[in-house]
């Protein structure tokens, strides 16, 4: 008798091994035909397969999160399947699941997106004939032999480990695959081809370049449609566009990945990290800086020269190879080793915009979110084993604080010890511990992702919602066992002995420049008023008044605020309506009245006009708006 517990912890009984698909429909035939997979003691399954012995297992349906790639993962099945035969001459290389969707990289004929509908044609007639996904087994010869006209086939089954490989079958077509896939092509209920590019075999300018084509995939149309509307929205507020139209940063060939930010888009950047600046020594950590430049020595010892020299810009100086510093840690190391320290010491946080270079492929790069050169805000929090709990505590405080003033919402995941690891049971036990508590704490909610973690520490990954819906990780609280441990670094406890300090190495913005993107998208170019690269345009009614202008500009900038003046002989309309554009919160529009009583005639980029205001309540009602770094477009009451 085999036993099976469901998540409500009943149990099902079963006298020979019973499949998916036996324990769904001994639950109801209505819920069977919802199913599309398993997951048997954590492993995610298909519904065909046995459970060979006693086991909790979960259905999946639709509605469960891990539904949507095995959907995808399918669809990207069905989608090389249209293709092939459609171009019998196209040779399959691999298919996987990405953010939103799935692509297939495939060496044939150069298309365009011009070719999508017949492709989209014969991927709904596959649909239709509701083709099961039946996975099958063979050893490598069997495998080697079956692809032996598929070179790239031929190539991954060469690189793959183990005599035996799982392989899918839909009709007529078969591919390599670990699966788990839904039960037959009919549960892909919406699915549309996005775009085409080019990349190469194995990420190598080498070897031979192909077609990738992406897609999507949903369960329900209503799904598909709601997500095409939400790209559509994306586009208006791509940071991208964005930056060009409001001057804030560009790119340049002299620098591939690298942004030259102007002067306007240095506003937003010094507003960001002066906000930065104080909220972090409200909550106790002093400022450092280290530099960009450091020796071979110091990367074999941190263990990056051995793992992410590829990604590393390195150069030759006095005989000694230096590299320009992919990641802040290790300086922040040095720099609370260079003297002794005591319990009494501890915490000591340390936090750091520091500039780091990585290299990454030209195709990968895209606008501020995937750079070369980039700003990190590191910290390191150095502490006692009894401090975990209220140092991140103190941290997602602070997260909470900053977030919450951009009005982003966040939610966590919590990443446990993976199957390879430094460190003894004791201080994974005590690290992860101190998360968990510091997580219950805090009362948010988080989701737990086991075996997640880095090899030298669990983690803690914060991911913020925008304005469009659309989640980013931003933000992570990691516990670094290595570091400390490589860089031997210690304090003198209570007992006079020395100890190695816990280590919390984390980041909030993460790289300024993403953020900077990401803030450009969620307010769509509309930057609060504290926020925005110019708070106040003045438009003179005419040239006689450009001089008077100038002068209320020296005023209210003597008061700390971003100010230009239109001096173009334009009409008052164009001057208000190209201010509009710009996304300038505030205009104020100067004639002789104005100069003579004065007072300001004012317009605000939600559409109020006030006029005769004072300059006085004016400055007054502006420097609290900004004080309080509100989000509020409704700057002035009527």
């Amino acid at each position: 008798m085999i036993c099976i517990t469901l998540p409500d912890n009943s149990i099902r009984e079963f006298e020979s091994p019973p499949s998916g698909m036996d324990i769904a429909l001994s639950i109801s035939e209505g819920f069977a035909r919802n199913c599309i997979a398993m997951e048997i003691d954590g492993i995610l399954k298909d519904l065909t397969a046995p459970v060979e012995k006693d086991a909790s297992v979960r259905l999946l349906t639709p509605k469960d999160a891990e539904s949507m790639e095995i959907l995808r993962h399918s669809a990207a099945h069905v989608m090389a399947e249209a293709v092939l035969k459609l171009y019998p001459e196209a040779r399959l290389t691999i298919g996987p699941v990405v953010e939103n969707g799935f692509y297939y990289d495939i060496d044939m004929q150069s298309i365009s997106e011009e070719d999508f509908p017949k492709i989209e044609a014969e991927i709904e007639a596959i649909i239709k004939e509701k083709k099961s996904f039946v996975r099958k087994e063979m050893t490598r010869s069997e495998a080697t032999d079956f692809f032996k006209d598929e070179p790239y086939k031929l190539e991954i089954i060469d690189s793959l480990e183990g005599e035996v490989f799982s392989l899918y079958e839909q009709g007529d077509f078969i591919d390599l695959c670990r699966g788990p896939h839904l039960p037959h092509t009919g549960h892909i209920k919406a699915i549309k081809l996005m775009r085409v590019s080019g990349a190469y075999w194995r990420a190598d300018q080498s070897r031979q370049q192909l077609q990738r084509i992406y897609g999507t995939a949903f369960f329900d149309k209503k799904d598909l449609k709601a997500y095409l509307t939400l790209l559509e929205e994306a586009k208006k507020r791509d940071h991208r566009k964005l930056g060009v139209q409001l001057d804030l940063f560009s790119f340049h060939d002299e620098a591939p990945g690298m942004p030259f930010f102007h002067a306007k888009g240095m506003d937003v950047w010094n507003a960001l990290l002066q906000y930065w600046r104080e909220a972090h020594r409200d909550a106790g950590y002093v400022e450092t800086k280290t530099p960009i430049m450091l020796n071979r020595v110091l990367w074999e010892k941190s263990g990056h020269w051995e793992n992410y020299r590829e990604n590393m810009y390195t150069s030759r100086v006095d005989e000694m190879e230096y590299a320009i510093k992919p990641m802040n840690c290790p300086g922040g190391m040095l720099l609370f080793g260079m003297r002794p320290h005591s319990y009494k010491d501890l915490p000591h946080r340390a936090g750091e915009i520091g500039l780091v270079h990585r290299h990454e492929m030209s195709g990968a790069l895209s606008g501020l979110f995937r750079v070369r050169a980039f700003h990190q805000d590191d910290a390191h929090i150095f502490m006692t084993p009894d401090q975990i709990q209220q140092e991140i505590l103190g941290v997602l405080q602070l997260v909470d604080r900053i977030y919450a003033t951009f009005g982003l919402d966040f939610h966590l995941e919590l990443s446990t010890r993976p199957e390879k690891s430094i460190g003894s049971d004791a201080q994974w036990e005590q690290a992860t511990e101190g998360l968990r508590s510091a997580l219950d704490a805090y009362g948010k909610g988080y989701q737990v992702n086991e075996g997640d973690g880095a090899f030298y520490g669990p983690k803690i990954d914060i991911h913020i919602k925008d304005a469009i819906g659309r989640t980013w990780q931003c933000g992570t609280i990691q516990l670094d066992m290595a570091l400390p441990e490589r860089f031997d670094l210690n304090y003198i406890g209570k007992d006079n002995e020395k100890h190695r300090p816990i280590m919390i190495h984390r980041v909030i913005y993460g790289s300024i420049e993403r953020f900077f993107g990401i803030l450009t998208e969620h307010f769509a170019g509309k930057f609060p008023l504290w926020l925005a690269p110019v708070q106040i345009m003045l438009l003179p009614m005419n040239d006689d008044l450009i001089p008077a202008t100038e002068e209320l500009k020296k005023e209210l900038t003597a008061a700390g605020l971003r100010v230009e003046v239109d001096t173009r002989s334009e009409s008052l309309k164009k001057k208000v309506r190209d201010a509009q554009l710009l996304q300038i919160p505030i205009m104020v529009t100067i004639g002789a009245k104005e100069i003579e009583t004065k007072t300001f005639a004012v317009r605000t980029l939600d559409g109020k006009v006030i006029m005769g205001m004072e300059r006085s309540l004016f400055l007054e009602t502006i420097e609290e708006h900004i004080s309080r770094r509100s989000l509020s477009p409704e700057i002035f009451k009527s």
